[in-house]
């Protein structure tokens, strides 16, 4: 990272061990079954670089979602060849999810006898000169719409030079060691048989990959933060004989309650995706709102049990806080990647409110149970719009179920309650919600799309909670979802009970075990490498 040059020693192991091929379908000889797997499968690597896992990873199916989708034969051969072959696959777009400065310029394609004349400059472009295969999101018509873009696939060794021309890499603040550079073509001649899918179907293509997109960040990037915290655990615990200091208690236990519902909203989603492909949609936007200012707040939490050391940015023990900081934003989990999840809810919150909420029936039992098969992951089945609400009838369903319990399950009957007034609060406000645009430059709209998000995010950790089979002691005791659920409560500043006396204590003992275990600090508690 200092040196801002990729690790051509972790590049070479990843290609040696095939990592492309957990981006390519299982039917076309790839690994890929289900997203919530292929966020398992990445975690290690994001763990240890979120410049590694991008630029050696996941931006390769950001690019082939659109070919997963509605390539054709030819084209999906095509890109999982490349990608099991060790290839790397890039992406053009106006409105790419990981990183601002894409959102500058975009491509233009005006169809010619022999098929399209590409135009346009991009600056930030990951992996430019190292991809294989380029997904360019083109406009092919000029007026603003839902068919204005189209979907292209090119390869690179195949374009006219005279017409495209390298710009220089661009250094970033984040992901310093992942390769940035731009492209401008002029002109360029580009096959018909390039097309993927239709003409127009840039914007659908789009919104159904940026689904699976925005839901994986936040289930790999989770995993990062997993890093900071035990890095934080060990600068508490380090020439320390006693137990740790009362005073960290509660950002270490707080932020290990946040990252589990982190990765609950995520793993949520991601099964979604394949049991419920129709309406994730909305669920995958509140995910990818939440997560990331969850995990901005935590990293703020553990700097003040880092101190100094966690802007070290050359211990391998604390570097990763300062690392992490300067990546979260550059991986798409800044101001620009909120604006454009709230440009999907803002607009469904009145139909919702409407129709959904407290009506529609609470989603199958398999949504949650961590060991459920489940259909494999077809991008052409994803909607884009409508679809009802699973979320938000799978929280009515559990705060009646969990109103019953007695015991230490009688605090979360509580919270669960607290959130489904929450619910009913805002079904009213929203539909309220003027008709049109207008709502999105409403601030009163936009606060009703945080604080549906965050509901939604708290039904997730009870699901979560409630889908456990009883092999994980820790998972299945209530504690870590009580003080999660807690937590985001007193973000939301609705009224919930007081946390009870041992649940911070339960949730750090966990972590500390953990910690010396060399576990994960996720829902899989996965043994793993320092």
């Amino acid at each position: 990272d200092a040196r801002r040059t990729p690790p051509a020693e972790t590049e070479a192991l990843l290609t040696e061990e095939g990592l492309g091929a957990e981006f390519v379908p299982a039917r076309l000889g790839g690994r890929l079954t289900r997203a919530d797997l292929l966020a398992r499968a990445l975690r290690p690597v994001f763990r240890r670089d979120v410049a590694l896992g991008f630029g050696h990873g996941i931006i390769s199916l950001f690019a082939a979602g659109a070919v997963w989708a509605q390539g054709d034969a030819r084209q999906r051969q095509e890109m999982a060849g490349l990608l099991l072959g060790g290839g790397r696959a890039t992406i053009l777009h106006h409105e790419l999810a990981h990183a601002n400065a894409i959102l500058r310029h975009e491509f233009t394609a005006r169809q010619s006898p022999d098929g399209y004349r590409v135009g346009g400059r991009k600056d930030v472009i990951i992996n430019a000169r190292r991809a294989g295969l380029q997904v360019v999101y083109a406009r092919t018509e000029p007026a603003r719409g839902p068919r204005s873009h189209s979907v292209l696939l090119l390869d690179p060794a195949r374009q006219d030079t005279a017409h495209l021309r390298h710009l220089p890499r661009v250094e970033t603040s984040g992901m310093r060691g992942a390769l940035f550079s731009g492209l401008e073509f002029t002109d360029c001649p580009v096959p018909a048989d390039a097309l993927v899918g239709s003409p127009g179907d840039g914007v659908g293509l789009a919104l159904r990959a940026f689904q699976v997109n925005r839901s994986l960040i936040c289930g790999v990037v989770t995993a990062a933060a997993g890093t900071v915290l035990h890095s934080a655990v060990r600068a508490a615990t380090e020439d320390r004989a006693g137990p740790v200091a009362r005073r960290w208690h509660k950002p270490l236990a707080g932020v290990f309650a946040d990252l589990l519902a982190c990765d609950a909203m995520a793993t949520v989603v991601l099964r979604a995706l394949s049991l419920l492909p129709a309406s994730a949609h909305v669920l995958a936007a509140a995910v990818k709102y939440v997560v990331p200012d969850l995990l901005r707040e935590n990293l703020e939490e553990l700097a003040t049990v880092l101190g100094a050391r966690g802007h070290d940015h050359a211990s391998p023990e604390y570097g990763a806080l300062d690392k992490l900081v300067r990546d979260l934003p550059v991986a798409g989990l800044g101001h620009a990647g909120s604006a454009s999840c709230q440009a999907v809810l803002v607009p469904q919150l009145r139909g919702l409110a409407e129709r959904s909420w407290f009506v529609e029936q609470e989603p199958p039992p398999q949504l949650f149970a961590p060991r459920a098969e489940l259909p494999d992951l077809d991008y052409s089945l994803l909607g884009i719009a409508g679809g009802g609400d699973f979320m938000a009838a799978s929280l009515v369903a559990s705060a009646d179920r969990t109103a019953a319990l007695r015991g230490p399950g009688a605090h979360l009957g509580a919270l669960a309650g607290a959130f489904a007034t929450e619910l009913r609060t805002l079904r009213e406000q929203c539909r309220r919600i003027p008709p049109g645009a207008a709502a999105l430059n409403d601030p009163a709209v936009v606060r009703l799309s945080d604080r549906y998000a965050r509901v939604a995010g708290a039904a997730a950790v009870l699901g979560t909670w409630e889908g456990q089979d009883g092999t994980d002691p820790f998972l299945t005791d209530p504690a870590w979802a009580v003080l999660a659920l807690t937590r985001t409560g007193q973000r939301l500043n609705i009224p919930v009970p007081q946390l009870p006396d041992g649940v911070q204590d339960t949730v750090l003992g966990e972590l500390l075990r953990r910690h010396r275990e060399g576990r994960s600090c996720d829902l899989d508690a996965l043994a793993y490498t320092p």
